[in-house]
């Protein structure tokens, strides 16, 4: 199936021409009706000689209803202008094309109704040279009369070729359906309608509806039932306990986690200069009309806080309009470039930005958003349209290559003036270099951990971390003192001697220089396999005297090298008698 949707000037036979081509009543209102005029979006189909479908989707074209005429067109690929032979170009016609334009609607087609009143070639040629200077470019035209039924061939091999020009929909997408229609049928329940231009929905699909979870109860098509339905694609959709009054125009079914809904977006302006916009305008884009006050930035780029979130993506248009404007309301277009954008709190922000989003295309592209945010989660990045086409470095986070390489740089820096401001400490916290960096997830900081660094039990140590001279002269000291009876440990006298108080042992045994057998008690590091050949001397099993004595030590350092011992698997205690132990 492929969806077009009408264009053109009230009275200019839209609905007319449709009615014709495929043997549907468009107007749904009894009013709309009675009065020849269209009111709000009707829907119609057809089959083409190429035995694809059409669908349209009809809007009105009258000045006054032209936000329904939007929220027709927002979300459609294709559109069929309609002029009239005898009427020309006219203010809504040029409203409408306007409108086309802003929204960056690149297919389309001309067809020159009434063509049996008057000769189409003035109105045809007119109409031809303003679509030439928009987004839509040069197109076919179709000369017809709706009713006459002349024409209507050539204007359905039109349509066929104007379907095979359009770009194939992403059936593997995510969903994103403006509803602009919703409705209540008895015994099923609330039912809405949209236009499915990328994405699946199947029948008990959970979806989301302005951030709540809902499921599909059942689906159609054309106004046939089905299980599942495809791009692109009229579709109506009937949800689960959902209120009427929930799921009005301008509402968005989503595929769960994949949209960030957003009330404050960075954009350029396109035509129109910024400064020439009012302060508050209404934002268009799918089906929704959401009022939002402007910012001016640069020349063309602006900021735009919406009246309510919008699930928006990097490179999305919409259109802006100022419904209490004189004349023609549709301001222009603009291209979405940020719906994540920093604060402008300080002073000089809003220009610095403006520079930034002068270098900004609207193409998302993982390499320029990592450029521009350092850091970021991945989903994150894919939640605001973005393509991820690189690993991360450290769990669900992405860099910037530059950037990273910066904070290795820094970590570096960091932890070697920590070592040296605190030599007693093993490194630095990798906590306070966290902060230091200003890195929202400690995972950062041990991925950003390479050679000298290394990281051990929370801290950061510098690979050239020596120990300090008077900690070395120390130890050294210790261990001459060991070196002909290793298990004399020096008592407390000795170590204050030495400068070894709580810190600088603490700081010794970490650096893997002593053994710390219990408080006040210091070994060299072989101590536990030197005991271990000393007492496998003793007949099995021993006392604490024997080992005491084979060890050469007091019992002050025999009880607990003991029981460290124990705790290492070397030696444990009888079962039947705590006061001896055996080797292992």
């Amino acid at each position: 199936m492929h969806v077009v949707a009408t264009a053109g000037h009230v009275d200019h036979g839209k609905s007319t021409l449709v009615r014709a081509l495929t043997g549907m009543e468009p107007d749904r209102w009894a009013e709309e009706r009675r009065r020849g005029m269209t009111i709000d979006l009707g829907f119609a189909w057809t089959a083409l000689p190429s035995g694809d479908t059409v669908a349209f989707v009809d809007v009105p074209g009258h000045e006054r209803f032209v936000p329904n005429m939007l929220a027709g067109v927002g979300a459609v690929p294709a559109a069929m202008l309609v002029v009239a032979a005898d009427g020309g170009w006219m203010p809504q016609s040029e409203e409408h094309l306007t409108a086309l334009d802003a929204l960056g609607v690149r297919h389309g087609l001309l067809a020159v109704t009434r063509a049996d009143l008057a000769p189409p070639g003035p109105a045809r040629d007119q109409a031809l040279d303003r679509i030439a200077r928009t987004s839509l470019g040069r197109i076919p035209s179709v000369a017809v009369s709706g009713a006459t039924g002349a024409g209507l061939p050539e204007l359905r091999h039109a349509l066929d070729g104007l379907v095979a020009s359009l770009p194939a929909p992403d059936p593997g997408a995510p969903v994103r359906l403006w509803v602009d229609r919703a409705f209540t049928v008895r015994g099923a329940g609330t039912v809405v309608t949209g236009t499915l231009g990328a994405g699946h929905l199947r029948t008990g699909d959970e979806l989301e509806l302005d951030g709540r979870p809902v499921r599909i109860r059942g689906l159609q098509s054309l106004g046939e039932t089905t299980e599942t339905v495809g791009p692109v694609a009229r579709v109506a959709v009937n949800l689960r306990g959902v209120d009427r009054d929930a799921a009005g125009r301008g509402t968005v079914l989503l595929t769960p986690g994949v949209f960030v809904p957003t009330d404050e977006l960075d954009l350029r302006l396109d035509g129109l200069p910024v400064a020439e916009l009012p302060p508050s305008v209404t934002v268009h884009v799918g089906s929704a009309a959401v009022v939002a006050r402007i910012r001016p930035l640069g020349p063309d780029t602006l900021r735009l806080r919406l009246a309510r979130p919008l699930p928006l993506h990097l490179g999305d248009r919409v259109l802006l309009r100022d419904p209490g404007r004189a004349g023609p309301r549709v301001l222009g277009g603009a291209t979405v470039l940020d719906v994540r954008p920093p604060a402008l709190g300080r002073r000089g922000a809003a220009a610095a930005r403006a520079t930034t989003l002068s270098a900004m295309t609207g193409v998302p592209d993982v390499h320029d958003e990592l450029r521009r945010r350092g850091l970021i989660r991945r989903g994150d990045l894919a939640r605001m349209g973005v393509p991820v086409t690189v690993a991360p470095v450290a769990g669900e986070w992405l860099a910037d290559p530059g950037h990273w390489s910066a904070l290795r740089a820094r970590l570096t820096d960091a932890a070697t003036a920590y070592a040296k401001e605190h030599p007693l400490e093993p490194g630095a916290p990798a906590e306070a270099l966290r902060h230091l960096l200003g890195l929202p997830d400690i995972a950062l900081v041990e991925a950003l951990v390479t050679a000298p660094l290394s990281y051990r039990d929370g801290r950061i140590l510098p690979g050239d971390a020596g120990v300090p001279p008077a900690l070395a002269r120390a130890v050294a000291a210790v261990r001459a003192d060991l070196s002909d009876t290793p298990f004399a440990a020096p008592d407390a006298a000795r170590l204050a001697e030495l400068g070894l108080g709580r810190r600088e042992s603490a700081a010794a045994v970490r650096a893997g220089l002593l053994l710390r057998v219990a408080e006040g008690v210091l070994l060299l590091p072989d101590a536990i396999p030197e005991a271990a050949r000393r007492l496998a001397a003793l007949s099995s099993p021993f006392t604490v005297s024997e080992a005491r004595q084979a060890l050469g030590c007091s019992r002050r350092v025999a009880v607990p090298l003991l029981e460290l011992l124990d705790t290492h698997g070397t030696t444990r205690r009888l079962p039947t008698d705590e006061n001896r132990r055996e080797l292992l």
